[in-house]
């Protein structure tokens, strides 16, 4: 399958894990809220860029199982795949930022779709999973 990366809501309880970007120019986004994921490495399936990503970024590793969510989106770049995870909230015990991004947060998805420093094009990735499952 061809795509060119993945990114993944993930959810702890009620939550919305996310990190905020790095604040470098030559970056998309700097300093913006952005979700967990990245593009594609080798061979690997969305899922797994998606779960990699998690590991890389937060050092949480999420089963492919617990994916609840999925959907593919056209962009300037090629095909690129949204999933949802929810996760318990005893898991924020276990998030450690990697070397990517200034820090994370917990933020309602509602919160997160109507930041003026949220990622548009996830903010709105969001709101049709939102829309989609009943939650908003």
């Amino acid at each position: 399958m061809e795509f060119s990366g993945a990114k993944l809501a993930l959810f702890i309880g009620d939550d919305l894990l996310v990190v905020q970007r790095d604040d470098k120019a030559e970056i998309p986004y700097p300093g913006h809220w952005d979700l967990m994921g990245g593009g594609r490495e080798g061979e690997e399936k969305p899922e797994d860029c998606a779960l990699r990503e998690a590991w890389e970024e937060v050092g949480l590793k999420i089963p492919e199982g617990d994916i609840c969510w999925s959907r593919s989106y056209s962009r300037p770049r090629g095909l690129v795949w949204f999933f949802v995870t929810r996760q318990p909230p005893e898991l924020v015990k276990q998030i450690k930022l990697g070397d990517e991004g200034q820090c994370w947060s917990l933020m309602a998805p509602e919160d997160y779709c109507g930041h003026e420093l949220a990622v548009p094009h996830l903010a709105q990735r969001l709101q049709d999973y939102l829309d989609e499952a009943g939650t908003a």
